[in-house]
């Protein structure tokens, strides 16, 4: 299971070329690719056009998508951010932490365009896909 994050599907949507949407690519109808509601909303929020956003919406509406949140990832994450902030990394954005302990917790493989999830692969063990 692939956890897709906004950073690689902002870029699918945009035209982009990258090796992160290249893999997207290839692993679409062949592996099982999942969000989360927080994904959905930041991918889909940024389409000024209305047929644009339905056609995104429909896309993503195709993957699984979970639930994120409750008090135990809540916690969780703030446990990651804490740990991490000892460490004198800041990671910039919530978001980014709670999707990060959300696949360390679910044991879930992280495509992802976003440096501030390379301190998670380093010290708590997020796994993310290579190249």
């Amino acid at each position: 299971m692939i956890f897709l994050d906004s950073t690689v599907l902002t870029d699918y949507f945009n035209g982009k070329t990258n090796w992160h949407v290249e893999v997207l690519n290839s692993i679409l109808g062949s592996e099982l690719v999942v969000i989360v509601d927080y994904v959905l909303t930041e991918v889909i929020q940024v389409f000024s056009s209305d047929k644009d956003f339905q056609k995104a919406k429909t896309i993503l509406l195709s993957f699984s998508c979970f639930d994120i949140g409750g008090k135990e990832l809540a916690i969780k994450s703030a446990n990651n951010f804490r740990l991490l902030k000892k460490k004198g990394v800041t990671v910039r954005k919530t978001i980014d932490v709670i999707i990060a302990t959300f696949c360390i917790a679910k044991k879930l493989t992280l495509l992802h365009n976003n440096k501030d999830f390379e301190p998670f692969e380093k010290y708590l063990n997020l796994k993310v896909y290579k190249n």
